[in-house]
């Protein structure tokens, strides 16, 4: 075990659980291939939701030349926008952040999906995000 992940006594109350998962871009569903392209996190004791996405174009291009970058990028950018809540939300704007979280990580047969969800403890929920990005995506 790392020393990244032993939590000392006077840590344990300063952290709080959170659940992120993994924004895949699968271009052709029927060949199954897939590139990681944004992580959604949330943070109940927060009531934090958040994406940050990074689309690599050369690696999703590589899979299939013809993917529709504008309609892939549309996309992960409407689950930011859910993640933000407001007007970008569209009809999800009034559900807490729990509720936009679930509906965000249902499975979908569609271009954008979510991987499944896991676990950690955190302080900040949204840097917890970028550094997921940074590890996972990027």
């Amino acid at each position: 075990m790392t020393e990244r992940h032993i939590i000392r006594p006077s840590e344990a109350n300063t952290r709080d659980v959170f659940e992120y998962a993994l924004l895949r871009v699968v271009p052709r569903v029927e060949r199954g291939e897939l590139i990681n392209a944004g992580v959604l996190v949330y943070c109940r004791a927060q009531s934090y939701v958040g994406a940050r996405t990074h689309l690599d174009e050369a690696r999703l291009l590589a899979l299939d030349p013809a993917a529709d970058v504008a309609g892939i990028r549309a996309a992960l950018g409407a689950v930011e926008g859910v993640c933000a809540g407001g007007e970008a939300a569209g009809q999800a704007a009034a559900d807490d952040a729990g509720r936009r979280f679930r509906w965000l990580i249902a499975p979908r047969s569609t271009v954008v999906q979510p991987g499944p969800v896991h676990t950690g403890l955190t302080v900040d929920p949204a840097a917890e995000a970028e550094r997921l990005l940074d590890l996972l995506v990027r």
